[in-house]
């Protein structure tokens, strides 16, 4: 199994173990006399295998991300964590750009005029730069996922 075939089965097992926990909830509590549309016992059993393999594949996934060598500076989870971080980054200078950048209109020149204590087009310059950076470690990544085997 490839990297980026057991990413899939992880999103799709994170995925089905949420829709569970819906549909358990759903089915906790009823009428008396009435009877569960789904048995939440059984759902509870299934959760359960889902999680137990969840596990053991993240466990191998970061096994692998480990062991892979990314470029001769950083392993695979290196480049990983790189990666998220200038997500996140891009993320908070993006919302500091829009709030910086919102303009209070002024109605008559006696109104308190308000102005940005930061400078929009540079934020705006790296939040540019940083959505690049991270689309190129990205795309570098998602083709090493498909090339790497898993532990």
């Amino acid at each position: 199994m490839k990297l980026a075939e057991a990413l899939i089965a992880r999103a799709d097992l994170q995925k089905r173990n949420e829709q569970l926990k819906r549909r358990i909830s759903l089915n906790l509590k009823i009428q008396e006399g009435e009877k569960p549309a789904e048995d939440p016992n059984e759902m509870l059993t299934e959760l359960d295998s889902n999680m137990k393999e969840l596990t053991s594949l993240i466990q191998r996934i970061n096994r692998t991300n480990c062991s892979v060598q990314f470029d001769e500076k950083r392993t695979l989870a290196d480049a990983l964590v790189e990666r998220d971080q200038k997500w996140d980054k891009r993320l908070i200078l993006a919302k500091i750009a829009e709030e910086g950048s919102i303009r209070n209109d002024r109605y008559s020149r006696s109104e308190i005029k308000i102005m940005s204590t930061v400078d929009v087009s540079a934020i705006q310059k790296q939040v540019d730069q940083l959505s690049k950076e991270f689309r190129e470690l990205d795309t570098k990544i998602q083709g090493l996922n498909w090339n790497v085997d898993l532990l």
